[in-house]
């Protein structure tokens, strides 16, 4: 048999061939999977893409008509001289819609500048036609569209000469020059002030009208501080007030404005004081006129609160001493100042249980049986009372308000007096109590009624005066802490209980209150 070679020879090389093959189709395919998991994670970024950008896209396929339809709306109404409109068909209104779809729009932007190039010349033409209200309001936009600054301050000159001339500036003048004379300085339409404020309003450099509404507002301020030097904070209050409102950066204002403070300190102290001495109506006089200025200051609000208390205090013990017209007049007192409601009908109720006490003790129909039953009621209230510690409060439930009805229907009764013997170490005891826990109002109200109770009993005196000391002690670590005021309540407490001047914590509280009144 013969052979061949070039047959066998490419016989060979297929056999090499597909031995190759054979041995690497494995790798073939592995390449061939790569490329398709490159090609999935590219379809998955496409597709993520798209989900996340679709807003965007979208908004621009849609908004960019929208935009072209308002800035052509725009350009109509500009044409149209349809500048603004409060309808929102203005061409101002139109550009600034397409700037709110798109903040790059160029067209946009100039549109509002060509709008407010045309409003200062609509000022101008209406200035020309004798219109100076259309101006006005023409100036007003083109300022609001950031019209050049010297534009629109020339055109708002032409206005204001044009204002001076049809209002008679010259007249306006004369008639607040001779309201300042007159010295009607305010309150109302022809009065000085408002009269020089409209001259102002017309000419604002206008050198007489600016120094006539300086000699007013002198005139005016110094009303404010005679009325402070007379204590009436109130109408310093209100004039300093309306003077703001006119120049708040006047000269004279800070030297008002310290006067007014000083009056509002003064009456402060006037009202501690007549506290102190139980002169409640004066009181409660100057807590108000501090709290009409300074609704929120803390000092006078404690102060009046305490004025309202002790005559709600009064009004209950005057009836229960069937003293109703004293007790009424207390009451009214304190319903003007603000008592509460709630206190007042405890106090009225307190009244009328005295009433029918006094109805009964003087009825001359009245048994001893029925006063035996009307003493009995009032025990049992007191030791209802006792039981629950209301020794002196609250005013018409106290042991010591029932005390004071069983003793005004039976004084002589031994048993309306083996009450007001247990009654008063309850009193004492508060009183004690109440010194050491430092309340000195509190221990005050005590020794009020110890000293109702016992009223010669020789503990009485040292009593009062180891709670004047006391009241020195807290006074003068108060003044420590910079509270100056309760310092001089503290001082005025002494002296009502007794404290001597020439004691030497009186004097080194009352040196130190005269220097601080010296330094200011």
């Amino acid at each position: 048999m013969s052979h061949h070679p070039d047959r066998q020879d490419a016989a060979h090389a297929a056999l090499r061939r597909v031995r190759r093959e054979g041995r690497w189709w494995w790798l073939q395919a592995w390449h061939t999977r790569k490329i398709w998991r490159w090609a999935a994670l590219v379809a998955v970024l496409v597709f993520a893409l798209l989900v996340l950008a679709r807003r965007p896209l979208a908004n621009w396929f849609w908004n960019e008509p929208q935009v072209e339809q308002l800035l052509d709306r725009g350009d109509r109404a500009l044409a149209a001289g349809r500048l603004s409109a409060a309808d929102g068909s203005g061409a101002r209104e139109w550009y600034q819609a397409a700037l709110a779809l798109d903040g790059d729009r160029t067209q946009a932007r100039t549109g509002l500048v060509r709008t407010a190039q045309a409003a200062l010349q609509q000022a101008r033409d209406a200035l020309a036609a004798g219109d100076p209200d259309a101006a006005q309001r023409a100036l007003a936009l083109a300022r609001e569209l950031q019209v050049p600054q010297r534009d629109a301050d020339a055109v708002a000159r032409l206005l204001r000469e044009h204002q001076q001339n049809g209002a008679g500036f010259g007249v306006l003048l004369g008639r607040a020059e001779a309201a300042l004379q007159a010295q009607r300085l305010d309150g109302s339409d022809d009065s000085a002030l408002p009269l020089f404020q409209q001259a102002l309003a017309l000419a604002p450099n206008h050198l007489r009208a600016l120094e006539g509404r300086e000699d007013a507002l002198s005139d005016l301020l110094q009303k404010a501080r005679e009325a402070a030097a007379r204590g009436d904070v109130a109408q310093s209050s209100a004039v300093l007030q309306r003077a703001r409102g006119f120049d708040a950066g006047h000269v004279d204002l800070p030297a008002s404005e310290a006067a007014l403070n000083t009056a509002l300190e003064h009456r402060q102290r006037q009202g501690q004081a007549a506290l102190t001495r139980q002169r409640w109506e004066a009181a409660g006089s100057d807590f108000q006129a501090v709290l009409a200025v300074r609704p929120d200051d803390p000092a006078a609000q404690q102060g009046l609160q305490r004025v309202i208390d002790a005559l709600l205090a009064a009004a209950t013990r005057q009836a229960a001493d069937f003293r109703f017209g004293p007790a009424e007049q207390a009451l009214e007192t304190a319903q003007s100042l603000g008592a509460s409601d709630r206190a007042l009908v405890a106090a009225r109720q307190a009244m009328a249980q005295a009433r029918q006490a006094e109805r009964a003790l003087n009825t001359p129909a009245a048994t001893p049986a029925r006063r035996e039953r009307s003493l009995a009621r009032l025990l049992e209230n007191f030791a209802d009372a006792e039981s629950r510690g209301d020794f002196l409060a609250p005013p018409g439930r106290s042991a010591y308000d029932a005390l004071r009805e069983a003793q005004a229907l039976a004084p002589r009764d031994a048993r309306v007096r083996a009450a007001a013997q247990r009654l008063l170490p309850a009193t004492r005891a508060c009183f004690e109590d109440r010194l050491r826990e430092n309340r000195v109002q509190a221990a005050g109200a005590c020794l009020e009624a110890w000293q109702t109770l016992a009223p010669g009993a020789d503990a009485i005196g040292p009593a009062r005066q180891r709670l004047a000391q006391r009241w020195l002690a807290i006074g003068s670590e108060r003044l420590g802490r910079g509270d100056v005021e309760f310092a001089r309540t503290a001082l005025q407490a002494a002296k009502a209980l007794g404290s001597s001047a020439a004691s030497a914590d009186h004097q080194a509280l009352q040196q130190r209150l005269n220097d601080i009144d010296a330094s200011r």
